[in-house]
């Protein structure tokens, strides 16, 4: 299977300090990935460096097979369009928002936006839902609100492969749901590679094709969400007792807690 990114034997971190180590993994075309891992594991790390927020000190990235440490920032926005855990922007309304995402396609003294960057822009927000919502103000949002617009602005940017941070953190069930639900059409209908950073292994086992887990800085194991989600892995990464059963609808595994109360009760 042909692969939208792969890494290298990747090191990096913040100062002289690395927290990731000899990474190594392939995000195949068309499929959703998602990295996963207790507090601490290198997630934010790894996808930091993988965006190019991030300085690598060794290994390599490959985008659509060419080396991203040599992609001026303009070209790299060409080719990844990226989603954060935090929405920066206040006093800036939906649409302007989300016109940002064309600004990779600008010429140099380019100062406003053309025909084409309305109706891609429009284009995203219909997608989204937030178009009958463009005029409100970004600061007047809820959070599940500000993750669409800011996925509508990655959309905008017409890239084959879409990074995101962490998108469902402090959102409820129901918006989580949404945002999850949005990105697996995108990825099914316009066959677009995402690359998924979450912290709940339910809604990873449900969602992802590939399961990168790791533990201290290193990738522990690759694989399905039925290869990787075993109460073995969870475990030995997460230092926590589980039980995991197959969902009777997807098959994909469910991971249970286990209470102190009830661990007498495993044998």
């Amino acid at each position: 299977m042909e692969n939208a990114i792969e890494i290298k034997h990747l090191q990096g971190g913040y100062g002289p300090k690395l927290t990731i180590h000899d990474i190594t993994f392939n995000v195949p075309r068309g499929k959703l990935t998602s990295i996963i891992g207790p507090n601490g594991a290198g997630k934010t790390t790894l996808f930091r460096a993988i965006t190019g927020m991030l300085p690598v000190k060794e290994g390599s990235i490959l985008v659509n097979g060419e080396d991203s440490s040599r992609m001026t920032h303009k070209q790299r926005a060409q080719k990844l369009a990226i989603v954060n855990q935090t929405v920066e922007a206040d006093f800036i309304s939906i649409e302007d928002y989300v016109l940002m995402g064309r600004l990779p396609y600008h010429a140099p003294l380019q100062l406003f936006e053309s025909k084409e960057d309305y109706a891609i822009a429009e284009e995203s927000m219909k997608l989204t839902g937030i178009w009958n919502k463009r005029e409100k103000m970004m600061n007047r949002l809820s959070g599940g609100e500000q993750q669409l617009a800011a996925i509508a602005r990655a959309l905008t940017q017409q890239t084959q492969i879409l990074l995101l941070d962490e998108p469902t953190s402090h959102l409820d069930i129901s918006h989580q749901m949404r945002i999850l639900n949005l990105v697996q059409r995108l990825n099914r209908e316009r066959d677009l590679t995402v690359l998924l950073i979450i912290h709940d292994l339910n809604l990873s086992s449900e969602f992802s094709d590939q399961l990168v887990m790791l533990k201290e800085g290193r990738i522990h194991t690759t694989g399905t969400p039925e290869e990787v989600l075993t109460y073995e892995n969870i475990e030995t990464v997460y230092d926590t007792l589980v039980v995991t059963h197959s969902n009777p609808l997807s098959g994909k595994p469910c991971i249970f807690p286990v209470s102190e109360k009830h661990q007498t009760l495993i044998s």
